[in-house]
Order: structure tokens, then C-alpha cells, then sequence
């Protein structure tokens, strides 16, 4: 019989918990937990928080980061600069997240890149599109260094836009003349300086400049004026509009082709939205339904659908990709520390639903923004026929020919 003093009991009973705690797994079993800002209600924002829901449950069918799970926390910011503020307060403070992806609009990220700054948490845009973005990056690396443009900027987005244009205008419909229109916002400027500067280049003159508020309803004088230019084509620069021009470009029966960016476009919700107005509008996006851009595009897109019941925005593609390439570079750097995952994404070489993704440099220009070019991410173009989105460019994705409603009159054809 072994008779246990009281010193004894004590130190059997504190080894048996040290014991029990070093069979408890710590760390390792933590989350990586990724804090999602987003426009929720809206028409090309409603896919981000969706789309990286499901990047992180595919991730997480599959073990995990390194036994670790993605745990997705998602904010509606109701397209407000104040409220996506307090909610990247409450992301990092709060809920402790490791990282955020945030909004699709410009004005929002740029009012987030100071947060990211103060609290040191790397922040990854999916859809937004000013140059200034990059800029600031550029200009102070030490301290905007926690930002990354997930998007195409604004300059990279006229570079594909006139380069689908000279393909499908210019070559084949022998297009001389256009006007430019584009909704009054920070990211349409750096947009707009592009087109002007590349669309001359490619052969297309350009006749007018407009620009409108985002809160216009009645677009009548506008297309009233550009009819009266006759130009052969309207170069588009539209996020936060894209239902009423489009329902009004159709009812006023405006002979003349609308081709450039359109978010609410690329959202596979918008024929219905537009009633249909929107057969044979060409708009410029990243991917699209049934777009083999990489082999991951087309089974993302309709997972998405099986799930969600329509096909993503733009925004969607991104927002997948970054939970994806984020994952990657937790892993790659072993930490989810703000510092070395910032290393590590810039670090970044993924092939993902939109291309292969890679960052630019401190020392370049567009610093932290996605490479622009071939074999990296071009963008396509696409054309709303018969309620379905078709691509029309480059050749080797295309799945149609151009097709417009009886209204438009080719008259340079």
C-alpha cells in the first residue's frame, strides 16, 4: 500500500495537468481568420463575400492550411467609407482577423489604406480600381506596404479595353470615331487620362469627353448629345450606374454601340436587372460563365452558380482568387504575422480563375498592384446576347461572334 503525502498529491496532481495541457494542441489549431468588407446589397459587390465563403470551404474540405481552417468573417459596409472604417476597427480589434478583403469601391479603399497602416494588418482590394491606389504604395512603402491592389487598375483596364477595341472595332468593323462616358469618380479618372491617351493610338478619334454624376437617373441628355456627335462607338467607364443607362440606351433606341467597363455588368444577374436592355452591350471583365481563362475558371463559376444561383461578378473572381493566394502565402511564410505575410504575398506567383497573379515591386510604379500582360492577366471582353454572357475576346477564349440589336446601324461596316 503506497500512501501519498499532501506534497505528494500536489505535485502528481500539477504534473497530470502539465501533461494535460502539452496534449491540448495550441497554434496550430488557431484559424486563419479573414475579415471580408463588402457591398453586399449591391449588384458587382454581392459576390465577394459569397465567393471567398466558398474558396474558404473548399480550402477547409480539404484540411486546411497546415491543419489550420479559413474562417471567413464577413461586414456589409452598405457602400459607405464610414462604415467600412468601423467595421476594419471592429475586424482587426474586435475579431482579431489576419488579414481583410475589402469593397470594389475606390473612394472606400482609398479611405481604408490609413487603417491598414495604423493597425498593421495586410488588406487586399478585390474590385476596386484607382491608379492611386498603387500610387500611395509607391510613394510610401513603409507605411502603405499592407495594401494590394487584388484588381486591374484603372490604366491597366484602358490598356485591355483598347486593345479589345482596335481587335473587334477598329480591324473588324473598320470604327473611326468615338465618345468617351464615364461616371464621375476617383477611379474613372486615371481610366479616363487612358483612354484618351490610347484610343487615338489605336485609331479611334475622340469626340467628346463626358462625364456624369453617379446619381443621374435620366440619361436622356446625355445620349441626346452624343447622337448629335454621331460617333461609332461609346467608350465606357460605368460601376455604380450600369441598369438605367443600359434601360434607357435600349428604350431611346441609341444607334450606337456602348463597349468598355461595366461592373453591373459583368454580374450574371444583370440581363434580368436590365430586362433584357442589355443584349449587345460589350463590357471588359476578368472572366466570365464558361471562360476557360485558366482551368480553374469555369469550375469556380459554376460552383458558384450550383451555390448561389447566378454566376459571379467580376469582384467574385478576384475575391476567390485572394482567399486562395492568401492561404498560400500563410503557408509560405509559415505565419500569419502582418509582416512576413505582407513578404509573402508580394511574393506571390498564383495561378488563379483570372489569370496567372503576380504583384509589382516597390521600385515599379503600380507597386502592389496585379501585372498586367500576356501570360499574366489581360482581361477579355464579353457581350450580353439573348440574356446570356458570351465571350467575344481575345480569340483564343472567344465563344462568339458580335452581336447587336437591331437598333445599332453600323454605318462604317
Amino acid at each position: 500500500m503506497t500512501i501519498m503525502f499532501p506534497r505528494a498529491r500536489f505535485l502528481a496532481s500539477t504534473v497530470a495537468v502539465s501533461l494535460s495541457i502539452l496534449a491540448v494542441p495550441a497554434q496550430a489549431a488557431d484559424p486563419i481568420k479573414i475579415g471580408v468588407i463588402a457591398e453586399a446589397q449591391a449588384i458587382a459587390g454581392a459576390s465577394i463575400p459569397q465567393a471567398a465563403q466558398l474558396a474558404a470551404e473548399e480550402i477547409n474540405a480539404k484540411g486546411g492550411i497546415d491543419g489550420r481552417q479559413i474562417e471567413v468573417v464577413i461586414y456589409d459596409n452598405h457602400s459607405s467609407s464610414a462604415d467600412s472604417v468601423r467595421a476594419f476597427q471592429r475586424a482587426v480589434n474586435e475579431d482579431k482577423v489576419n488579414v481583410v478583403i475589402g469593397s470594389y469601391i475606390s473612394e472606400v479603399v482609398l479611405a481604408l489604406m490609413p487603417w491598414a497602416s495604423r493597425l498593421k494588418t495586410p488588406f487586399i482590394t478585390p474590385g476596386a480600381a484607382s491608379n492611386e491606389i498603387t500610387k500611395a504604395v509607391n510613394k510610401d512603402y513603409e507605411k502603405n506596404k499592407y495594401t494590394f491592389h487584388g484588381y486591374l487598375t484603372s490604366g491597366a483596364l484602358a490598356t485591355s479595353v483598347c486593345d479589345a477595341a482596335k481587335d473587334l472595332l477598329v480591324d473588324a468593323k473598320k470604327m473611326k470615331t468615338a465618345v468617351i462616358m464615364s461616371e464621375d469618380a476617383a477611379w474613372t479618372k486615371p481610366l479616363d487620362v487612358g483612354y484618351q491617351e490610347c484610343l487615338p493610338k489605336i485609331g479611334l478619334k475622340v469626340l467628346d469627353h463626358i462625364r456624369f454624376s453617379p446619381d443621374t437617373t435620366d440619361f436622356t441628355p446625355i445620349f441626346n448629345k452624343i447622337e448629335g456627335l454621331k460617333p461609332d462607338v461609346i467608350i465606357t467607364g460605368i460601376s455604380h450606374v450600369g441598369v438605367q443607362p443600359t434601360v434607357q440606351w435600349k428604350n431611346q433606341q441609341v444607334p450606337i454601340p456602348m463597349l468598355g467597363i461595366s461592373s453591373q455588368a459583368t454580374n450574371s444577374t444583370f440581363g434580368k436587372d436590365t430586362n433584357n436592355a442589355a443584349f449587345g452591350v460589350l463590357y471588359q471583365g476578368v472572366s466570365g460563365p464558361g471562360v476557360a481563362v485558366t482551368p480553374k475558371s469555369v469550375p469556380f463559376a459554376d460552383a458558384f452558380k450550383a451555390k448561389f444561383g447566378n454566376y459571379p461578378s467580376y469582384a467574385g473572381y478576384t475575391a476567390y482568387d485572394e482567399v486562395y493566394f492568401i492561404a498560400d502565402a500563410v503557408k509560405r511564410a509559415g505565419s500569419t504575422e502582418a509582416d512576413k505575410l505582407v513578404t509573402a504575398l508580394e511574393a506571390t506567383d498564383w495561378e488563379g480563375t483570372i489569370g496567372r497573379t503576380q504583384f509589382y515591386g516597390k521600385d515599379e510604379p503600380f507597386t502592389h498592384g496585379l501585372k498586367y500582360g500576356k501570360g499574366l492577366i489581360t482581361g477579355l471582353m464579353l457581350q450580353w446576347q439573348d440574356g446570356a454572357q458570351v465571350a467575344v475576346w481575345p480569340k483564343e477564349v472567344s465563344k462568339g461572334e458580335l452581336k447587336f440589336p437591331s437598333f445599332i446601324k453600323l454605318t462604317t461596316n
